[in-house]
């Protein structure tokens, strides 16, 4: 793969358009609120300083439906970003991984793998997690935990802690997001720019701008 991104990634007049996709039999039904959207609007509001789009959509665990909306949202409405919550678990109803693949151009297995690691300083059970990022086009596609909690987790990363009472010290932990605007410029999406008091973007020093 060429570091050098593409010149499409110049091109001012683009805006970035982000897809936020959340997956849940119980909340498309309205049994009870929806809580990975509103988090991930507040989250990407204070890391990102790039002006953004967003489109939405709240669907049922329904591979096909998945898959559709996942199209829909980078072949139609133009997304660079589509971020998934819910549906990555071990139950028969999960398969937002499984419709994920099934678009892909090519899979990025490394934001899974960063994603369980930063759940497991937590809970034993995130090596139960199935989160995959993709590829599709000119779009990342990336999925993520359901919690609210957790997805500022990943997203963000974990702050170096001291050791405390039964609790051992904790190095800092990089969030997936740092590497997000450097993957985008090299599949030709327009520039992102974070807030580095949330998130510091890492580029290699000829990819960035100003």
């Amino acid at each position: 793969m060429s570091d050098t991104p593409s010149a499409d990634a110049d091109k001012p007049s683009r805006p970035l358009r982000i897809g936020l996709v959340s997956i849940s039999d119980r909340a498309s039904t309205g049994v009870y609120a929806d809580a990975g959207i509103p988090a991930l609007e507040t989250w990407l509001a204070s890391a990102l300083t790039t002006a953004f789009e967003l489109e939405t959509r709240l669907i049922p665990d329904e591979q096909a439906e998945i898959e559709r909306t996942l199209i829909d949202l980078v072949d139609v409405a133009g997304c660079h970003l589509v971020l998934t919550t819910g549906g990555t678990g071990p139950a028969r109803r999960d398969v937002t991984p499984e419709a994920t693949l099934a678009v892909a151009d090519k899979e990025m297995p490394g934001f899974g793998e960063q994603m369980r690691q930063i759940s497991l300083n937590f809970v034993p059970t995130a090596i139960l997690s199935r989160q995959v990022a993709v590829i599709r086009g000119g779009a990342l596609i990336i999925n993520l935990p359901g919690q609210p909690k957790s997805i500022q987790e990943t997203l963000q990363g974990l702050a170096a802690s001291p050791a405390s009472g039964d609790k051992p010290a904790r190095a800092a932990v990089p969030g997936i997001f740092a590497a997000v605007p450097y993957c985008l410029d090299l599949i030709g999406a327009p520039y992102a720019e974070t807030n580095e008091a949330v998130c510091k973007a890492f580029r290699p020093k000829s990819a960035k701008k100003g």
